[in-house]
């Protein structure tokens, strides 16, 4: 699948990845052309086909670079391999952020994609967003130190409420159209020192 763009330049795919994101981000489904997404990557419609069967084709696609490429970082950061809650969450953050220099409009492709309702993409994207989501709850949880956390605690559902928090905070940021780095990490650190607070015993203070 695809062969004929993975024999392009990296930097050329790239080009076009993000043009991909860019456009899908920003209008829904139906409403994105492939003639803007070929024209913001400066080639032609034509070109574009020729690489991608049809737009249904190319938007899946980009979905599971979208997704492969997440665990990707998260692997190459080393967050699934931390023992400490807040270890793990401020490498994932790293990794994020190294993400948006790479694809800058994939966060917010994820987001409108996982939105979606159009029924040509929803269903493929809605499975996968199942799969992903269980394996890396598995991935984040599997290693971490269930000793860190207040008695009691639910780990599987602190997990799942950082997680909705982490997407509709980057979600709001999306549609203020808003996406700075700098104000990210501090937002995020704002976050983890108030779970921090709430999830760890003792309130964290041993790990500050």
């Amino acid at each position: 699948m695809n062969e004929r763009f993975y024999q392009l330049p990296e930097e050329k795919q790239n080009t076009i990845i993000n043009a991909g994101y860019r456009v899908f981000s920003r209008n829904s489904y139906k409403k994105s052309p492939m003639s803007e997404i070929a024209d913001a990557a400066k080639i032609s419609k034509s070109l574009l086909f020729h690489y991608f069967q049809n737009k249904r084709d190319f938007y899946l696609f980009l979905w599971d670079k979208c997704c492969k490429t997440t665990v990707e970082y998260m692997e190459r950061y080393d967050c699934y391999g931390q023992k400490e809650l807040f270890e793990m969450l401020e490498r994932g953050l790293k990794a994020k952020i190294g993400l948006m220099k790479l694809y800058p409009d994939m966060g917010a492709f994820a987001l409108q994609a996982f939105y979606e309702k159009d029924p040509e993409v929803c269903p493929a994207v809605q499975e996968s967003c199942r799969e992903y989501y269980d394996y890396k709850a598995a991935a984040a949880i599997g290693n971490l130190d269930s000793g860190q956390f207040v008695p009691g605690l639910d780990i599987p559902m602190m997990y799942k409420q950082m997680y909705w928090a982490t997407e509709g905070y980057l979600l709001e940021r999306m549609r203020m159209g808003e996406v700075d780095t700098v104000q990210m990490e501090k937002d995020f650190e704002e976050m983890f020192r108030f779970w921090k607070k709430i999830f760890m015993r003792g309130g964290g203070k041993e790990q500050v």
